[in-house]
């Protein structure tokens, strides 16, 4: 028998036969990570409530023969607490989870950052000190990044020459120059692409101070952004509540 820990996320899960559920982690050091949690949909059950989505959580696994079995596991923060009583961080919330699940594909596979992401993510969202909105999209523009999709904002998508431009190309990947400018391309607000670099770097002063323009613009870019790189919508995206909410 082989015993490993770890700590994770926990991104989803999956019913299995009348009591067992498959829980889908993204894990410090051993990456995405799919093992069996038994007996948890039973009342009876020692840590069926532990490891639900937005869990960050201690745990320590079997391995098995396809997939690993779930031994222990020991609270770290509860994050769903502070993120399920208010919709607009729970589909915040949902959409970190499956970006990072989508951006994770292999299993046991190290992404250490990806992991770090997602927890501060909703560490934010659950603290509630920050607008659910500029979280997710701090999150999901540092994602891209990881991914090696980082945008173009400060310099040509295409050639670099240094910015700011007035265009902006998502397939193009960020911000483009009259010369490489192509057909269809958008003309964002500079505002806007403020606030992005701004949301890239963590300098949320500046973040927090967009206008709601800016914030609506912003977010629509980052969205097409990431789905054209995943090749695929994302479910969660369009159920986002995007308005704006007050600081504490």
């Amino acid at each position: 028998m082989s015993l490993y820990r770890d700590t994770g996320v926990v991104l989803r899960v999956q019913k299995l036969g009348e009591a067992d559920r498959i829980i889908t982690l993204v894990t410090r050091k051993h990456g995405k990570v799919r093992a069996v949690a038994k007996g948890v949909r039973r009342t009876t059950s020692r840590f069926g409530a532990r490891v639900e989505p937005f869990a960050h959580v201690d745990v320590q696994f079997y391995t098995g023969r396809t997939l690993d079995i779930i031994t222990q596991v020991q609270t770290l923060d509860a994050f769903g607490a502070g993120i399920m009583s208010d919709y607009q961080r729970y589909t915040a919330g949902c959409a970190v989870l499956e970006t990072a699940d989508r951006l994770c594909p292999e299993e046991g596979e190290p992404v250490l950052r990806l992991y770090l992401l997602v927890a501060g993510a909703l560490r934010a969202l659950a603290e509630r000190d920050r607008d659910s909105s500029l979280v997710l999209d701090a999150f999901l523009l540092r994602a891209m990044s990881f991914a090696g999709w980082a945008p173009a904002v400060r310099e040509c998508a295409r050639c670099n020459e240094p910015g700011p431009h007035k265009s902006f190309s998502v397939p193009a990947g960020g911000s483009v120059c009259p010369r490489c400018r192509p057909a269809g391309s958008a003309v964002p607000a500079q505002d806007t692409l403020a606030l992005m670099d701004a949301l890239a770097h963590g300098t949320w002063d500046v973040a927090e101070a967009a206008t709601p323009a800016a914030r609506r613009e912003g977010s629509g870019l980052i969205a097409a952004l990431l789905q054209w790189h995943l090749e695929r919508q994302l479910r969660s995206l369009p159920l986002v509540e995007r308005k704006p909410t007050p600081a504490p």
